[in-house]
């Protein structure tokens, strides 16, 4: 199916984060792997959004951009 994205195991991946700013307890986690990107919540680590190197590099422009402020 068009737009089907690669299945990416991210169990043995490294994933890196930045300390919380916020007391919500939320750390946001990214990894690379298999030439995708993957985010997500440390509290969930079985929860990961999976990103082109497309959709990464778009998601990346637009938060220097403000987009998300």
């Amino acid at each position: 199916m068009a737009g089907d994205k690669p299945k990416v195991d991210w169990t043995d991946a490294v994933w890196r984060s930045a300390p919380s700013v916020d007391e919500s307890g939320s750390v946001v986690e990214i990894a690379h792997k298999d030439g995708m990107y993957g985010m997500r919540d440390r509290r969930h680590p079985d929860q990961v959004l999976t990103f082109t190197p497309g959709e990464w590099d778009a998601f990346v422009k637009g938060v220097h951009a403000g987009e998300f402020d």
